[in-house]
């Protein structure tokens, strides 16, 4: 089976189990792999701070299971020129406590999203093409942008609306304790007791149709092992980040469905292509270098041709997931098909760091978290060990608890790191513009570009692609401008995974591209 028809049939396969049946309502548990840094929406685009956000909050739109933009908040809009958009909002939308959705509160939710002190991954990017808002009646906004930018909806349509009353001059801890965190989705906030668990209770007033539990407590099982087991004696009914090592037996019990969709999320190592003298490099001696390796493009093409990404997926991740050679998988709006993954040839590789000056290879520390996907710090571990193969010493492999090493990474604070972006758009914009254009707060531009790649002939194509409004052109141009910064090796793809979610009998669940674990997602599965 192809890909793209594994894809389908999986989505399909979700699709048909959509959540919020409506009978017999009743409590949910949810055993959770990561823990969120903060309650207020606007804090870090990273899925383990929106999965909870999604619950409490909407945005203008959503997103179905396969990444395509539905009508959310915003019930139509319309693009009136190549710089004005006319957003019509949904009538009778009411906040948690009672009060309608306005326009002030989208102009305010916008205007705050754009700087939240501290954020490891802000909504910068989401909201930088804004000029302009004004509220033209109670149900209508007009958005003036800097520039032509046809892709609008896909960058403030995600960004989470919040009560302006509530939420202005409010910092993490009001968010934290539940004032501040008022919203008009599904679900109301009731309380977060850290490392331990997450409680939401129905909305009554939701404007959607209502969730199928009454109660949805979220205990934070961080440990792999951990959540399968209380999935397994019924302490929990639905968990997320299924080890592939566990899918076998878990397929096995009648008890328990599972529920998997190949994802958008691309894992990859960066590299800090950015400084002089980098913190975690050094020479063969161990003592700081003089120079940064890592600058030279074929240094990094060196390293990605160490990486043996077939036996990473087929032997660590148990086939669960398909080795990169881009940013967005197959079947998202600028995939190059030409671009393949990079061969693994050790040999190759040593012999462009002998030709870029390097023949006795350098000192490299790895750095990673340990509980952010499935499997994050065996890979550095396995990353490792195939550097070591290809002539980099390794100093060391660190890893740590994503809420410290996501802080760490945007401050700059290593030098070769696992990350992971999951694209939630039905095209590579989004993320190309985040994670790869140079750092621009004002433009809007490279948010999550933690190692300051920089390269003009790329930013310069991105801008082009960005301003094109015919879908087609826009797509080629994407793939024009994914193939320079790939040649150019500005970070090292490795794979995308195939993720499940198992539950107990009794309980469905929608698989999703976008990696979301949601309680709305979940529903009652029938008799």
């Amino acid at each position: 089976m192809t890909r793209i028809s594994l894809v389908a049939a999986l989505a399909l396969a979700g699709l048909a189990t959509m959540p919020r049946t409506a009978a017999l309502a009743r409590d949910l548990v949810m055993g959770a792999s990561t823990e969120p840094s903060a309650i207020d929406p606007h804090f870090s685009r990273s899925s383990n701070n929106q999965n909870i956000a999604a619950q409490i909050f909407d945005r203008l739109v959503t997103l179905d299971a396969n990444l395509q933009l539905k009508p959310m908040l915003a019930e139509s809009w319309q693009n009136l020129d190549p710089l004005t958009w006319r957003i019509k909002l949904r009538a009778g939308v009411l906040f948690q406590d009672g009060a309608s959705l306005t326009p002030e509160d989208v102009i305010f939710s916008m205007e705050r999203a754009k700087d939240i002190p501290n954020s490891p991954a802000p909504f910068t990017g989401n909201v930088g093409a804004i000029a302009a808002m004004v509220a033209v009646d109670p149900l209508t906004i007009e958005v003036k942008t800097k520039s032509p930018t046809p892709d609008l909806m896909d960058q403030i349509g995600l960004v989470y609306i919040v009560e302006k009353k509530r939420a202005e001059g409010k910092k993490l801890d009001a968010f934290a304790k539940g004032e501040a965190a008022i919203g008009t989705g599904p679900f109301r906030f009731k309380e977060w007791v850290p490392g331990d668990h997450i409680t939401l209770e129905r909305n009554e007033r939701y404007w959607g149709e209502k969730p199928a539990f009454e109660t949805v407590t979220i205990k934070l099982i961080t440990n792999n092992a951990a959540r399968v087991a209380a999935l397994r004696t019924g302490a929990v009914q639905l968990i997320d980040a299924v080890p592939p090592s566990d899918i076998k037996a878990l397929s096995a019990m009648k008890e328990v469905r599972l529920f998997s969709i190949a994802s958008s999320r691309i894992i990859y190592l960066a590299l800090d292509t950015d400084r002089d003298a980098s913190p975690f490099v050094t020479g063969t001696d161990g003592q700081p270098a003089k120079s940064n390796p890592l600058k030279n493009p074929n240094v990094r093409l060196a390293l990605s041709r160490m990486i043996n990404r077939k036996a990473i997926v087929e032997r660590l991740l148990d086939g669960a997931g398909e080795p990169a050679g881009q940013i967005v998988p197959e079947g998202l709006g600028g995939y190059d098909p030409a671009l393949k993954p990079e061969i693994y040839d050790p040999k190759g590789a040593r012999a462009l760091l002998a030709a870029a000056g390097y023949p006795q290879g350098f000192g490299l520390t790895l750095h990673s978290s340990n509980d952010r996907f499935t499997g994050d710090g065996q890979v550095a571990q396995t990353l490792g060990q195939m550097f070591a193969q290809g002539g980099i010493k390794i100093n060391g492999i660190v890893t740590q608890p994503y809420n410290v090493y996501a802080g760490a990474a945007g401050k700059q604070s290593f030098s070769a790191f696992i990350f992971s972006l999951g694209t939630v758009s039905p095209t590579s914009a989004t993320s190309l513009r985040n994670l790869l254009m140079t750092v621009d707060k004002e433009g809007g531009q490279g948010g999550f570009n933690r190692a300051r790649y920089s390269n003009p002939a790329f930013d310069a194509k991105m801008k082009t692609a960005m301003a094109e409004f015919d879908p087609v052109k826009r797509n080629t141009l994407l793939a024009e401008a994914t193939a320079l910064a790939m040649n150019d090796t500005a970070l090292i793809p490795l794979y995308w995974p195939i993720v499940t979610w198992a539950a107990r009998s009794d309980i469905t669940y929608t698989a999703n591209r976008g990696e979301d674990f949601q309680a709305d997602y979940a529903g009652i599965a029938p008799h």
